[in-house]
Formats: structure tokens, sequence, C-alpha cells
């Protein structure tokens, strides 16, 4: 019954959007619909909007140039066969396939004299890094952009400069000022940032001391030097509301006493915003889930029209607290920030002096979450807006709200002054539940999407390639341990520019325009771990 509702919301919803694509006019491409359903056993190939192609940049197969026994390929661990042999069966000793890697966030980059582990070689001078989000230990990987097949994906690092195997890495970004990558985890029990040189072999070491143990996942920097970080951590599902999680999860803001020297110390601060019905700050209750997931202040968050007051209230400090581990998410609580259902990543707004900071919230997952889309449920996109990147007070807003169809709100990047592609992580479930895969989706922040005045225009469905469709059906027996559907992340857009004037939010980005420097880059994580380059065509 579900499914086919849904396929009937695909059906009228595609002319919807058709008639919508004057939504993203500055992108000049059309709109993905109708699309193939997801049914059991098929898999779907990977469709783009009119006018736009992909290129593959890297996959899975793709040996690792200076790969090692454990690391071996790009998105293939060495821990198992790509394909089971026939009649293996797996226990919990012995692995049957190799566990894959999942490359996730992209950080395009423009450098000069890199080299890698081919003495003599030429790598170019184009690269995409990329933190692994699967697999152990986790790693670094840097894409060739110009070099052959075998030099094509670079081991980058493995392990930290005190040889302690990596973390599986969930975000990413580069940082002018401290000339250094900034990698995330969402484990939550361990260092939630790290840092890393962008020269071969990298030096990876964790940020903890400033930063604390966090389900990290979106970060950016600003025009100062300061971190912008969006945490990814689920909260507990309410007693009646069994299908719907508690807001659990923060934006934070750290400003660094030397931006160049991020391990120097600092301030970590976190979002606070005031509910227009009480005055007071919207906050996390202990043990009282239910009535944090149907809170009148959540129901307002997402509603249309409704504008809040923010400020940033302090969270740790170095000069204060000292160096010792803490808990950043504990910390939010007890200063009061305000939490949120999942927010995972999160772009300044172009040619704004960073003024203004759009943020996805990722929501349930789940159709029958009883939150819905009033509540939450499937989330949403935010904008912060201030005077600037240290301002202490501001406005918040919602931009628009997810509904069944579109969900799962995760990685985002600008490709024009008011457009901002939104790459959707629904889950298996929810792929399920409604007969759809996940989606890349073009959203302008400078129109109103109340009422269907407007509607996301479909970029890119990315379906389910052969090897995704195996592991869905092999994720029914124990022992199986890979994903299942393919999961659009990792969207980019960027000219390249590694320093301070080439900060994401500095300049208006021109994605799909001929001549442009800017390139658009994304990945289909899970199954064959593909990362596209998207082009004219």
């Amino acid at each position: 019954m579900r499914v086919s509702k849904a396929m009937a919301a695909i059906g009228m919803g595609a002319c919807a959007l058709v008639a919508a694509a004057g939504a993203a006019e500055a992108l000049n491409v059309g709109s993905v619909d109708p699309v193939p359903p997801k049914e059991t056993g098929k898999a779907v190939p990977v469709m783009l909007a009119r006018g736009l192609a992909k290129v593959i940049v890297a996959q899975g197969s793709d040996p690792l140039d200076g790969g090692t026994a454990a690391n071996p390929y790009y998105g293939y661990d060495g821990d198992g066969p790509m394909v089971p042999a026939p009649g293996d069966t797996p226990t919990p000793t012995h692995r049957v396939e190799a566990t894959k890697t999942e490359p996730d966030k992209n950080t395009y980059l423009v450098l000069r004299g890199e080299r890698g582990p081919a003495a003599g070689y030429d790598y170019g001078t184009h690269f995409v890094f990329q933190g692994h989000e699967g697999g152990a230990p986790g790693f670094l990987s840097r894409i060739n952009l110009d070099a052959d097949g075998a030099h094509r994906v670079t081991l980058m690092a493995s392990h930290d400069v005190h040889g302690n195997p990596l973390p599986e890495y969930d975000g990413s970004t580069w940082d002018p000022f401290a000339h250094r990558l900034i990698l995330t985890t969402e484990d939550g029990t361990i260092a939630g940032a790290y840092e890393a040189t962008a020269n071969y072999p990298s030096r990876v070491s964790d940020l903890e001391k400033v930063l604390g143990d966090a389900a990290y996942e979106g970060v950016q920097v600003d025009s100062r030097g300061d971190l912008w970080l969006v945490e990814d951590s689920g909260g507990a599902f309410g007693t009646v509301n069994d299908k719907a999680k508690q807001p659990n999860s923060f934006v934070y803001r750290f400003i660094p006493r030397n931006p160049a020297n991020l391990d120097a110390g600092g301030t970590l601060q976190a979002l606070q915003v005031i509910s227009n019905r009480s005055g007071d700050p919207i906050v996390f209750h202990d043990g009282q889930a239910d009535a944090d997931i149907t809170s009148p202040d959540v129901r307002a968050l997402h509603t249309y029209g409704n504008t809040f007051r923010i400020r940033w209230v302090t969270v740790h400090s170095t000069q204060a607290d000292g160096v010792a581990a803490f808990d950043a998410n504990a910390l939010a609580k007890q200063a009061g920030a305000t939490p949120f259902k999942r927010p995972e990543n999160g772009v300044f707004a172009p040619a704004t002096g960073f003024g203004k900071f759009v943020f996805t919230e990722t929501g349930d997952t789940d159709a029958d979450s009883q939150a819905g889309a009033a509540l939450g449920g499937f989330g949403a996109l935010f904008e912060v807006s201030q005077d600037g990147p240290r301002a202490a007070q501001g406005h918040l807003r919602m931009v628009i709200r997810g509904d069944e169809m579109h969900t799962g709100f995760d990685n985002l990047s600008f490709a024009d002054r008011n457009t901002v592609l939104v790459a959707e992580d629904a889950g298996d479930t929810l792929h399920t539940e409604r007969g759809r895969f996940d989606s890349l989706y073009a959203i302008r922040t400078d129109v109103s999407y109340a009422n269907g005045a407007h509607h996301p225009v479909h970029v890119m469905y990315v379906g389910r390639d052969a090897s995704a469709t195996i592991d869905s059906a092999l994720d029914d027996f124990d022992g199986f341990q890979n994903e299942g559907d393919n999961e659009v992340t990792g969207i980019h857009v960027s000219d390249g520019n590694p320093t301070v004037a080439g900060l994401l939010g500095v300049k208006v980005p021109h994605a799909f325009e001929p001549g442009s420097p800017w390139r658009v880059f994304v990945t289909a994580q899970h199954g064959d771990n593909v990362t596209y380059e998207l082009i004219r065509s």
C-alpha cells in the first residue's frame, strides 16, 4: 500500500518538479523525473538531469597507489575477496567478503609539487581528498585527477603520527590558515576531528583537546579561521513515539587562539535558539524524549515563515577548562544549546561576508515517524544569519521542510549565488517504504517553499548499482557486513583555490558553466563506491 502511494506521489510530483525547473534557472538543467522505483533484486542506473553528464574519477576496484594489505583498494579493504566464494559461509571470525570503505566528503584542491609513493612520477596539480566512512583501519585518500590508472588514487595515511589506526571519517574540508585538511568522524566516543597535511605521506593528528569527543560530520572554515562544525548524534527513540528520535545534535563554532595552529587552543561554542513562545532557550530534556519530539518549539522550528533569535553559548575553553578530553555533546546540553534532529552538514552562503550559514537536518528517515514533516521527522534545511562570522547573535529560519519523498538531507554545496545542491541519505528502510532511492536536489535559498509555491529540482537520481543490490540482499543474513543501497554523498563545488581567497563562501560559484574553473564532485557511496565529476553534457 505504502509503495503504491509513493509511486503515485512520484508521478504527480514529476510534473510539479519540471514545472518548477525555473527555480534552478541559473543552473540551466532539467529535472530527473519520473524515476524507476526500488524493487527487490533490481539494479537501477544513475540518472542525471537534462544537460548534465557524469565522468568516473575513481571507483571501488581502483588499486591504491601505495596501498597496504589492510587497505589495498579505493573501495575495498583487504579482509576478504570482493565477491564471496561459492559455498563460503561467514562466521563471527571469518569474513567471506571484503569490507567496503565508503569514500565520503570530497575536498577538491589545486596544488603544485605534490608527490606520492612513485618516485619521480608527475602526479599533476588537481586532487580530490576523501576520508573513508567504512572499513578498518580508516584512511585518507587522494584522487589524482591528472594521473594514469596505476597512480589514480593514492593512500595518503592509515595511521596517525603516533602509529594509531585512523578511525572512519565522514567530513572533510581544507583550512588555508592552518594549511591542513580537517577530517571529522561521527563515532562520538573518540576525538571528533583530526587535522592532516596535504603532502605525501600525510601526517594526521587528532584535535581532541580543543574540539573534544563528538559525532562531528560537517566542517567548514570561515574568513576569521574559525571552524564551524555540525554534529550527527542520533537521539533516543520515544516510548510512545517509538519511530521518532529525540533531537540530540548541535551546531558548533570553534574560535581558535591562533588560526594557523589549531592545537594552541581556543573556545568551542554551540548554537542556542530562543523560543518565540516562551522567550527561553530551546533545550534538551534528559529522559523526556517524547516531550522533546512533540514539543511546540520543535513544531515552530519546522513551520514556514518563522524566524528565531539565536546566540552562541560557550561549551568549552582551553584557557579556562584545560586540555583534558571532554564530551562536546554533553557540555552543549549543560550550556543550554539547542538540539536538532541530526544536522549533518553546513556551508556558507557565497558572497555574504560569511554572515549566512546553511545547514541540513536529516530527520528520522522512517516513513512511520510519529514526528512527521511538521515536527522534523523528515528533516529540513536551515539558515543562520548574522552580521559576521564571529557575531554573538543573529537569526535562524527554515528554508525548506523535508517530506517522505525529499528527506535525509545530508551533504550540500552551493552551485551559484542562491542555489544549493543537497544530497539525500534516506536509508534502506525508507527507500523500501517509499519505493525510491536517494537523489541530489537543487534548492533555492531565495524563494519560498511554503504551500507548494516551489519544489526542489531533481538533479541526480543515484539508483542502485549491481554490487549494492547484492549487498542489500545479503544484508538479511548474519555475517555480511556491507551496507545496502547506494547513497548520494560528498557533493562538492569548488574551484580548488587553496588560499584564504578560495574559501567556500568567498566567491559566487559557477557550476556547470562552460570554461568555469568550478568543478562538481559527488560520490555514490556503498556498492561500487564510485566518485563522479558532474559536467555539462
